[in-house]
Protein backbone atom coordinates (compact mmCIF):
# COMPACT_ATOMS: atom_id res chain seq x y z
CA UNK A 1 0.00 0.00 0.00
CA UNK A 2 1.30 3.08 -1.01
CA UNK A 3 1.81 6.32 1.05
CA UNK A 4 -1.29 8.39 -0.69
CA UNK A 5 -3.28 5.50 -0.53
CA UNK A 6 -2.71 5.27 3.47
CA UNK A 7 -3.06 8.89 3.72
CA UNK A 8 -6.62 8.70 1.67
CA UNK A 9 -7.71 5.58 3.48
CA UNK A 10 -6.81 7.72 7.21
CA UNK A 11 -8.22 10.45 5.93
CA UNK A 12 -11.83 8.35 5.21
CA UNK A 13 -11.66 7.03 8.71
CA UNK A 14 -11.26 10.30 10.47
CA UNK A 15 -14.20 11.70 8.32
CA UNK A 16 -16.18 8.02 9.06
CA UNK A 17 -15.59 8.09 13.06
CA UNK A 18 -16.16 11.88 13.22
CA UNK A 19 -19.14 11.83 11.56
CA UNK A 20 -20.12 8.54 13.73
CA UNK A 21 -19.40 10.80 17.19
CA UNK A 22 -21.81 13.91 15.48
CA UNK A 23 -24.41 11.42 14.81
CA UNK A 24 -24.09 10.64 18.30
CA UNK A 25 -23.79 13.96 19.82
CA UNK A 26 -26.30 15.70 17.87
CA UNK A 27 -29.24 13.05 17.73
CA UNK A 28 -30.39 13.84 21.33
CA UNK A 29 -30.47 17.35 20.27
CA UNK A 30 -32.33 16.60 17.11
CA UNK A 31 -35.13 14.61 18.70
CA UNK A 32 -35.90 17.21 21.06
CA UNK A 33 -36.13 20.20 18.18
CA UNK A 34 -38.25 17.71 16.32
CA UNK A 35 -40.60 16.79 19.57
CA UNK A 36 -40.70 20.73 20.19
CA UNK A 37 -42.35 21.14 16.73
CA UNK A 38 -44.93 18.30 16.95
CA UNK A 39 -48.68 17.80 18.13
CA UNK A 40 -48.31 16.47 21.24
CA UNK A 41 -50.86 13.86 20.15
CA UNK A 42 -48.52 12.48 17.04
CA UNK A 43 -45.40 12.78 19.10
CA UNK A 44 -45.20 9.22 19.66
CA UNK A 45 -45.86 8.82 15.72
CA UNK A 46 -42.88 10.31 14.56
CA UNK A 47 -41.57 13.94 12.98
CA UNK A 48 -43.22 15.23 9.64
CA UNK A 49 -43.10 18.49 8.04
CA UNK A 50 -47.17 18.26 7.42
CA UNK A 51 -47.58 18.62 11.39
CA UNK A 52 -45.46 21.29 12.47
CA UNK A 53 -46.54 23.53 15.31
CA UNK A 54 -45.97 25.82 17.36
CA UNK A 55 -48.20 25.39 20.08
CA UNK A 56 -45.92 23.69 22.00
CA UNK A 57 -43.73 27.01 22.47
CA UNK A 58 -47.13 28.91 23.80
CA UNK A 59 -48.14 27.14 25.92
CA UNK A 60 -44.13 26.49 27.60
CA UNK A 61 -43.65 30.54 27.42
CA UNK A 62 -47.17 30.82 29.19
CA UNK A 63 -45.78 28.77 31.75
CA UNK A 64 -42.92 30.46 32.88
CA UNK A 65 -41.05 34.21 33.75
CA UNK A 66 -38.76 33.58 30.49
CA UNK A 67 -37.63 36.92 30.46
CA UNK A 68 -36.77 37.14 34.03
CA UNK A 69 -35.13 33.88 33.90
CA UNK A 70 -32.95 34.78 30.86
CA UNK A 71 -32.15 37.87 32.50
CA UNK A 72 -30.82 36.23 35.47
CA UNK A 73 -28.81 33.98 33.81
CA UNK A 74 -27.32 36.16 31.55
CA UNK A 75 -26.41 39.00 34.22
CA UNK A 76 -25.08 36.20 37.05
CA UNK A 77 -22.95 34.39 33.58
CA UNK A 78 -22.01 37.43 33.00
CA UNK A 79 -20.43 38.75 35.80
CA UNK A 80 -18.85 35.77 37.04
CA UNK A 81 -16.78 35.68 33.32
CA UNK A 82 -16.21 39.37 33.95
CA UNK A 83 -14.69 38.57 37.41
CA UNK A 84 -13.03 35.49 36.83
CA UNK A 85 -10.92 36.91 34.20
CA UNK A 86 -10.10 39.91 36.57
CA UNK A 87 -8.78 37.07 38.80
CA UNK A 88 -7.71 34.71 36.07
CA UNK A 89 -5.41 36.60 33.73
CA UNK A 90 -3.07 38.51 36.08
CA UNK A 91 -2.91 35.09 38.43
CA UNK A 92 -1.83 33.06 34.73
CA UNK A 93 0.76 35.26 34.48
CA UNK A 94 2.66 35.40 37.62
CA UNK A 95 2.35 31.78 37.69
CA UNK A 96 3.61 31.81 33.92
CA UNK A 97 6.15 34.59 34.01
CA UNK A 98 7.35 35.43 37.36
CA UNK A 99 9.74 33.92 39.45
CA UNK A 100 8.83 33.75 43.26
CA UNK A 101 9.22 31.78 46.13
CA UNK A 102 6.45 29.58 46.41
CA UNK A 103 5.43 29.69 42.72
CA UNK A 104 5.19 25.84 42.70
CA UNK A 105 3.11 25.41 45.52
CA UNK A 106 0.79 27.64 43.98
CA UNK A 107 0.86 25.79 40.89
CA UNK A 108 0.05 23.01 42.78
CA UNK A 109 -2.79 24.03 44.93
CA UNK A 110 -4.22 25.43 41.30
CA UNK A 111 -4.13 21.97 39.90
CA UNK A 112 -5.53 20.17 43.22
CA UNK A 113 -8.21 22.83 42.93
CA UNK A 114 -9.17 21.39 39.65
CA UNK A 115 -9.81 18.04 41.68
CA UNK A 116 -12.25 19.56 44.33
CA UNK A 117 -15.68 19.28 42.82
CA UNK A 118 -18.23 22.04 43.93
CA UNK A 119 -20.68 20.01 46.19
CA UNK A 120 -17.35 19.48 48.88
CA UNK A 121 -17.35 23.64 49.09
CA UNK A 122 -21.05 24.45 49.34
CA UNK A 123 -21.75 24.16 52.38
CA UNK A 124 -19.03 26.24 54.12
CA UNK A 125 -19.71 28.99 51.31
CA UNK A 126 -23.45 28.42 52.24
CA UNK A 127 -22.93 28.60 56.09
CA UNK A 128 -20.63 32.00 55.29
CA UNK A 129 -24.02 33.28 53.17
CA UNK A 130 -26.29 32.71 55.49
CA UNK A 131 -24.27 34.60 58.44
CA UNK A 132 -24.01 37.36 55.79
CA UNK A 133 -27.75 37.48 55.45
CA UNK A 134 -26.94 36.78 51.20
CA UNK A 135 -28.99 34.18 50.39
CA UNK A 136 -31.60 34.91 48.09
CA UNK A 137 -29.53 37.30 46.00
CA UNK A 138 -27.68 37.99 42.85
CA UNK A 139 -24.39 38.38 45.19
CA UNK A 140 -24.97 34.57 46.41
CA UNK A 141 -24.96 33.30 42.35
CA UNK A 142 -21.81 35.41 41.62
CA UNK A 143 -19.51 36.37 44.55
CA UNK A 144 -18.57 32.23 45.23
CA UNK A 145 -18.06 31.99 41.68
CA UNK A 146 -15.67 34.82 41.26
CA UNK A 147 -12.53 32.46 40.98
CA UNK A 148 -11.49 30.03 38.69
CA UNK A 149 -8.84 27.43 39.21
CA UNK A 150 -9.38 25.94 35.26
CA UNK A 151 -9.29 29.82 33.87
CA UNK A 152 -6.10 29.99 35.82
CA UNK A 153 -4.07 26.83 34.57
CA UNK A 154 -5.66 27.80 30.96
CA UNK A 155 -4.12 31.46 30.61
CA UNK A 156 -0.76 30.53 32.38
CA UNK A 157 -0.59 27.86 29.57
CA UNK A 158 -1.49 30.16 27.09
CA UNK A 159 1.52 33.08 28.04
CA UNK A 160 3.95 30.40 28.58
CA UNK A 161 3.14 30.48 24.29
CA UNK A 162 3.81 34.26 24.27
CA UNK A 163 7.77 34.75 23.29
CA UNK A 164 10.01 35.92 26.00
CA UNK A 165 11.02 39.01 23.95
CA UNK A 166 7.68 40.64 24.41
CA UNK A 167 8.12 40.82 27.95
CA UNK A 168 11.69 41.91 27.82
CA UNK A 169 10.89 44.82 25.47
CA UNK A 170 8.15 45.96 27.84
CA UNK A 171 10.43 45.46 30.94
CA UNK A 172 13.28 47.88 29.06
CA UNK A 173 10.34 50.22 27.88
CA UNK A 174 9.62 50.63 31.74
CA UNK A 175 6.32 49.11 31.84
CA UNK A 176 5.45 47.55 35.31
CA UNK A 177 3.81 44.52 36.16
CA UNK A 178 -0.01 45.85 36.04
CA UNK A 179 0.75 47.30 32.65
CA UNK A 180 2.52 44.63 31.47
CA UNK A 181 -0.66 42.52 32.15
CA UNK A 182 -2.72 45.26 30.16
CA UNK A 183 -0.65 45.91 27.38
CA UNK A 184 1.03 42.47 26.32
CA UNK A 185 -0.55 40.30 27.99
CA UNK A 186 -3.99 40.78 27.54
CA UNK A 187 -3.90 41.51 23.64
CA UNK A 188 -2.10 38.24 23.22
CA UNK A 189 -4.44 35.70 24.95
CA UNK A 190 -7.37 37.13 23.44
CA UNK A 191 -8.03 33.83 21.55
CA UNK A 192 -7.71 32.21 25.33
CA UNK A 193 -10.74 34.57 26.64
CA UNK A 194 -12.96 33.52 24.03
CA UNK A 195 -12.63 30.11 24.74
CA UNK A 196 -12.40 30.37 28.46
CA UNK A 197 -15.92 33.02 28.08
CA UNK A 198 -17.94 30.20 26.69
CA UNK A 199 -16.78 27.45 28.92
CA UNK A 200 -17.46 29.74 31.91
CA UNK A 201 -20.96 31.37 30.61
CA UNK A 202 -21.67 27.67 29.20
CA UNK A 203 -21.16 26.03 32.58
CA UNK A 204 -22.63 28.90 35.04
CA UNK A 205 -26.05 29.98 32.47
CA UNK A 206 -26.52 25.71 32.75
CA UNK A 207 -25.99 25.12 36.63
CA UNK A 208 -28.81 23.80 38.61
CA UNK A 209 -26.84 22.71 41.48
CA UNK A 210 -25.44 26.43 43.07
CA UNK A 211 -28.87 28.33 42.11
CA UNK A 212 -31.12 25.56 44.00
CA UNK A 213 -28.28 25.88 46.82
CA UNK A 214 -28.72 29.88 47.62
CA UNK A 215 -31.92 30.66 46.12
CA UNK A 216 -35.16 30.45 48.30
CA UNK A 217 -37.27 32.16 45.75
CA UNK A 218 -38.17 33.02 41.96
CA UNK A 219 -37.04 36.44 42.15
CA UNK A 220 -33.77 35.54 41.27
CA UNK A 221 -34.42 32.46 39.43
CA UNK A 222 -31.98 31.50 36.63
CA UNK A 223 -33.13 29.03 33.13
CA UNK A 224 -32.06 25.77 34.70
CA UNK A 225 -34.64 26.39 38.02
CA UNK A 226 -37.32 27.61 35.49
CA UNK A 227 -37.04 24.22 33.71
CA UNK A 228 -36.54 22.45 36.63
CA UNK A 229 -39.46 23.42 37.85
CA UNK A 230 -41.89 23.46 35.09
CA UNK A 231 -40.65 19.88 35.30
CA UNK A 232 -41.93 19.11 38.73
CA UNK A 233 -45.18 21.21 38.36
CA UNK A 234 -46.26 19.54 34.97
CA UNK A 235 -47.89 16.65 35.69
CA UNK A 236 -49.40 16.04 32.12
CA UNK A 237 -46.40 14.52 31.14
CA UNK A 238 -46.53 15.93 27.68
CA UNK A 239 -43.56 15.85 25.82
CA UNK A 240 -43.87 18.54 23.20
CA UNK A 241 -44.44 21.38 25.76
CA UNK A 242 -41.39 19.93 27.68
CA UNK A 243 -39.22 19.83 24.53
CA UNK A 244 -40.01 23.15 23.90
CA UNK A 245 -39.13 24.42 27.25
CA UNK A 246 -35.92 22.73 27.08
CA UNK A 247 -35.28 24.39 23.25
CA UNK A 248 -35.86 27.98 25.04
CA UNK A 249 -33.69 27.42 27.35
CA UNK A 250 -30.70 27.09 25.67
CA UNK A 251 -31.69 29.30 22.86
CA UNK A 252 -29.14 32.18 24.54
CA UNK A 253 -26.45 30.02 24.14
CA UNK A 254 -26.75 28.98 20.74
CA UNK A 255 -26.84 32.92 19.65
CA UNK A 256 -23.62 33.77 21.68
CA UNK A 257 -21.99 30.50 20.15
CA UNK A 258 -22.64 31.55 16.53
CA UNK A 259 -20.93 34.97 17.11
CA UNK A 260 -17.66 33.89 18.75
CA UNK A 261 -17.67 30.35 17.69
CA UNK A 262 -14.51 31.23 14.68
CA UNK A 263 -12.11 32.47 18.08
CA UNK A 264 -13.13 29.66 20.45
CA UNK A 265 -11.24 27.14 18.03
CA UNK A 266 -8.54 29.33 18.00
CA UNK A 267 -8.25 29.36 21.58
CA UNK A 268 -8.60 25.49 22.49
CA UNK A 269 -5.26 24.41 21.75
CA UNK A 270 -3.47 26.24 24.80
CA UNK A 271 -5.70 23.61 26.58
CA UNK A 272 -3.47 20.55 25.45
Amino acid sequence: MSQRTRHAVGQLFSHVWLSLGAVVLLAPFAVMVMTAFTPEQLVLDGFSFRHLTFDNFRQAWSAQPWFSLYANSLISSGLILLGQLVTSIPAGYLLARQKFRGSRVYLLVVLACLAIPAQVTALPIYVGLAKLSLLDTMTALVVPCLGSAFGVFLFRQFILTIPQSRFDAARIDGVGPIAMVWRVVLPSVRPAIFAFAMFSVTGHFNDLFWPSVVLLGPRNATVPMGLATYLAEDTSNQYGPQMATAVLGIIPLLIVFLFVQRRITQGLPVAR
